[in-house]
């Protein structure tokens, strides 16, 4: 099998140059490899050179040169990846919003806040789809909630005392002691005495 060498008009050549600073330049790095490889094989370097030039598998090179040859530049650029389906329609969506913005509560359970393995069982029983909990935090983040964190306050607590602490025992605590009195004539007298009867 013969390799594939791509023959490019000086003025295409040119283009591809400038097309590949410019999506460097962007940050669209794969574009610009993608482009490099069909500049490089225009100069007569094959797939298997190209793969270890560019540190990229041989068959993706070649892959890139078809999709050049067939669609242009346009088969090399960046497209819309389509992933995996949405599983909850909008009006799904928005009931879910409705469900949360009542509150853990008001839908039954016996917890003050909504966490994600709540609300990915909520998803279950509501609409019969099975997210992981950490799938969840990034739907609700493009539902437009945030993630909350309650603030512990104790409820009969003396808001005073607290703030007494802070200022008058901590700093206490945190200054270094200073020696007793009695541990000081210790340290003068020394801890050998004479013991009566020596003589």
């Amino acid at each position: 099998m013969l390799p594939r060498i791509l023959r490019l008009h000086p003025s295409t050549y040119q283009r591809l140059v400038r097309l590949s600073k410019e999506a460097e330049r962007d940050g669209a790095y794969r574009v610009a490899k993608r482009l490099l490889a069909v500049l490089l094989n225009s100069q007569g370097r094959t797939s298997g050179e190209l793969a270890e030039v560019l540190q990229a598998p041989r068959s993706k090179v070649s892959e890139w040169l078809a999709r050049y040859q067939a669609h242009g530049v346009e088969g090399l650029l960046e497209g819309q990846r389509s992933g995996r389906p949405a599983a909850l329609t909008p009006p799904q969506r928005e009931h879910l919003g409705d469900i949360l913005d009542r509150g853990p509560v008001a839908y039954g359970l016996d917890a003050g806040v909504w966490t994600s393995p709540m609300i990915a069982w909520v998803m279950q029983e509501e609409f019969g789809v099975q997210y992981h909990p950490g799938h969840v935090r990034k739907i609700l983040h493009d539902m437009g909630f945030s993630v909350q964190r309650p603030k512990r306050v104790l409820a009969r607590a003396d808001r005073a005392q607290p703030d007494r602490w802070h200022r008058r025992t901590y700093p206490n605590l945190s200054r270094k002691p200073r020696p007793r009195a009695r541990y000081a004539a210790k340290m003068r007298v020394g801890y050998f005495g004479r013991v009566a009867g020596d003589g």
